[in-house]
């Protein structure tokens, strides 16, 4: 049923992707070669010890990249003139892999000093943790620059909910110049990682205040959810599997899944409601590779959002505060 992509599978077409504005693929050649080793060496010693990190690694880039484009924001501490994306909802108690962006970065400024930005770091990052996990290899182009404050607010307001119905999705992903192909394609990412409790207990017990779960929610997997989330407080922040088929390998059971009714979040389920997004959902499920190639295609336009080069923002020298 579930097919595991090559680590390295090369996208052909993706070769000849132009880079977007002065970022460029050989960016750090010259300045700092060993940039590729030390994070794909950091990522993969970190996914030998807890491979829920490449879920979470993905899942910050992601969160950087929607809130003032993929400029690093995310990983900056708040201050007394801003607080920070850190302390947004959909980021408070939730973000992971902080440590590893800070160990890549160390490991950095004593091989090649106030050279790589953190957004650059957390770009490659996020392909090396889809790689560890079996997912598609895509090029990354270099040369973003890290930019100087983080938006608590912007993080509340852009980032999208499980909560959200889809045509609002949808336009949250339209404004950062995506469309609705890449909502799709980019949800796949749920299939790895985990999910908390609060994410997706009304489906289980009061969908949409009808007093009975969600009836699009397969019988079986309701009962398994109820016994894990029970309908207290005190279950909101147990984890779950957005896929509980193939939970560590980056597939595209997650589609097969939604064909079927499995889908954890609602907001994952909603893409077979309606008859654009669940025509390509159903392709997912059936062709892997196709899955494969369209997710490196988004992830490469998801990494230029509203990215910044040349002389503006900074290279951070730590990625948690601005020089």
């Amino acid at each position: 049923m579930a097919h595991a992509f090559l680590p390295y599978l090369v996208i052909a077409f993706l070769l000849a992707i132009v880079s977007n504005g002065q970022l460029d693929y050989n960016y750090y050649d010259d300045s700092c070669p060993n940039l590729p080793i030390v994070v794909r060496n950091n990522v993969w010693t970190a996914y030998r010890n807890d491979t829920r990190i490449a879920a979470s690694l993905l899942r910050l880039h992601f969160h950087d990249c929607f809130v003032n484009g993929c400029d690093g924001s995310v990983l900056l501490d708040g201050t007394a003139h801003f607080k920070g994306e850190k302390n947004a909802g959909p980021n408070r108690n939730s973000i992971r892999g902080l440590d590893i962006i800070d160990k890549i970065k160390n490991d950095l400024e004593r091989d090649c000093p106030s050279t790589v930005s953190c957004a650059d770091i957390l770009t490659l990052a996020a392909r090396e943790a889809v790689i560890s996990a079996g997912g598609p290899y895509w090029e990354v182009s270099l040369g973003r620059r890290d930019g100087l404050t983080s938006l608590m607010k912007a993080a509340n307001a852009n980032l999208p909910s499980p909560f959200e119905p889809l045509d609002k999705i949808i336009a949250k992903f339209t404004s950062n110049g995506l469309d609705i192909k890449d909502v799709v394609v980019l949800s796949g990412a749920h299939t790895i990682g985990y999910a908390q409790c609060f994410t997706f207990k009304r489906r289980l017990f009061n969908f949409k205040s009808s007093g009975k779960p969600d009836p699009t929610l397969d019988p079986s997997l309701l009962t398994d959810l109820q016994e894990n989330c029970p309908n207290v407080d005190g279950s909101n922040n147990k984890l779950n599997p957005l896929d509980t088929s193939t939970t560590e390998m980056f597939d595209n059971t997650y589609y097969q899944n939604l064909v079927n009714n499995y889908g954890l979040l609602e907001s994952d389920q909603a893409l077979m409601a309606n008859e654009e997004t669940a025509e390509m959902v159903n392709e997912y499920s059936m062709y892997p590779y196709l899955f494969a190639r369209d997710f490196a295609a988004s992830m490469v336009k998801l990494g230029n959002i509203g990215v910044i080069t040349g002389q503006e923002g900074q290279i951070r020298k730590k990625c948690a505060s601005v020089n």
